[in-house]
């Protein structure tokens, strides 16, 4: 009988790339799967799955369902993204950063029979550049591809968290674009809150990267999550000659107060984006249809916060709807809108069909795309990570949020969103490199 193993193809790849997982040479019976994480900030991660060999031996994973453990389904993948936090951060500075991650996995069954593997997840591929960016004003990371240029670029942003998204930057990089992960607050020399931002501060960050990077046909794409999902839709409606294309996260079809992200104290309708100086009006303020009920309750029984419900109730007043619309039908590209149909922190699906709507009736020229994850939450992202934290503290107000949705459900968001995003990505360049090519032919004859 061959000696029991672990099967793990590829074994060292990118974070996004699927992998074949099979358990070989065990003896008829039950096995016990483990797998275990020591993340770089210092965080423990460990679930588990019990299966039942046949008579070959051979349990695989995305054949093979467990009879029960920390997931239900036949995924490969499910010994990542269905890994349960045993213990917390001891660097959380470090949680959002490049570091390779190295899952490892352990199987054995009744008969003393055991197999070790390691599965490695790396954000950053071979070849992939990294350069830290605090110039002209603006905080940030490039990530840059192997292959020569010029590139597309694309321009990544967070949410109300903050800080540099470096992950999903570097993974954009990994795929052939040029990706600036760029911070706007919470990051080193930026304000620690989003208030009072300057759209002229991402307007120059469009300006660096056609004038430094010079990408490829002048392509340059945006994309953000949440509030920078909001912010994504934003800036194409205001910028619409330097973005060519907007792939928009969980976001809103309105602009929004500060919220939970707005320094200690101030009021949640406090303006967060400013132009030539002026704020521009959010839906919540001077609405007598706001209700902060379900934004302020605090669960006797320590239970998370589920603020969704009270994000439908100012856009019962039409005006304060029309002042803080963003006028998406001002975008000149395709566009991409990411929404979980459980979002537990603001209702995005809602609002991804506003926008839909919207460009619909303004009879868009350009794609649009929306991608619903049936039964996910708002922390749609990268595949292959963890996604059963669902409620967590707010980075900024440390109040416990539920983000919504379920942990196969997420996961399935994030795999199916990340190969959609891809998908338009590469129509996106095509079409652009179409029109810029018909425009050089007309311009020469």
């Amino acid at each position: 009988m061959s000696h029991p193993r672990i099967n793990v193809s590829p074994r060292a790849a990118a974070v996004d790339v699927r992998r074949q997982i099979q358990l070989i040479g065990f003896q008829p019976g039950p096995i016990q799967l483990v797998a275990a994480l020591t993340h770089p900030d210092g965080s423990i991660w460990r679930s588990t799955a019990d299966f039942v060999a046949g008579a070959d031996g051979i349990v695989d994973l995305d054949v093979q369902a467990p009879q029960h453990g920390d997931w239900a389904i036949a995924d490969a993948m499910a010994v990542a993204w269905s890994l349960q936090r045993q213990s917390p951060p001891t660097d959380a500075a470090r949680s959002e950063e490049t570091e390779t991650l190295s899952i490892r996995l352990s199987a054995r069954n009744n008969q003393g029979q055991e197999a070790h593997a390691e599965l490695v997840q790396r954000f950053l591929v071979e070849g992939v550049t990294r350069r830290e960016i605090s110039e002209s004003g603006l905080v940030g990371t490039l990530f840059t591809p192997a292959t020569s240029g010029p590139h597309p670029a694309i321009i990544v942003m967070n949410g109300s968290g903050g800080g540099i998204p470096r992950q999903r930057a570097a993974l954009y990089a990994a795929h052939g674009y040029s990706a600036l992960a760029l911070g706007y607050f919470k990051a080193p020399g930026l304000p620690d809150s989003i208030g009072n931002m300057p759209l002229e501060y991402f307007q120059h960050a469009l300006s660096w990267v056609h004038q430094q990077l010079q990408p490829e046909n002048g392509f340059v794409a945006i994309t953000g999550q949440s509030r920078g999902g909001e912010l994504s839709l934003l800036l194409a409606s205001r910028f619409p000659d330097q973005i060519s294309a907007t792939i928009a996260y969980v976001p809103s079809s309105v602009i929004h107060g500060t919220l939970r992200a707005g320094e200690q104290g101030q009021a949640p309708d406090s303006p967060v984006w400013t132009w030539q100086g002026k704020p521009l009006p959010n839906v919540w303020q001077n609405n007598d249809q706001a209700d902060w009920s379900a934004f302020h309750q605090r669960p006797e029984n320590g239970e998370s916060v589920r603020q969704e419900p009270a994000f439908h109730t100012p856009m019962r007043n039409q005006d304060a709807v029309a002042a803080a619309r963003i006028p998406v039908e001002q975008i000149r590209g395709p566009v991409m809108l990411i929404s979980g149909t459980d979002d537990g922190f603001w209702p995005s699906s809602w609002y991804s069909e506003q926008v839909e709507k919207t460009l619909h009736d303004h009879q868009h020229a350009w794609p649009v795309e929306h991608v619903r994850g049936d039964g996910a939450g708002h922390a749609i992202g990268l595949p292959n990570l963890p996604t059963t934290l669902i409620a967590k503290p707010h980075p900024v107000a440390q109040v416990v949020l539920t983000g919504g949705g379920t942990p196969e459900a997420n996961a399935r968001a994030n795999t199916v969103s990340w190969s959609r995003v891809h998908e338009f990505l590469r129509a996106a360049v095509r079409s652009h490199q179409d029109s810029q090519t018909r425009a050089a032919e007309q311009g020469a004859q």
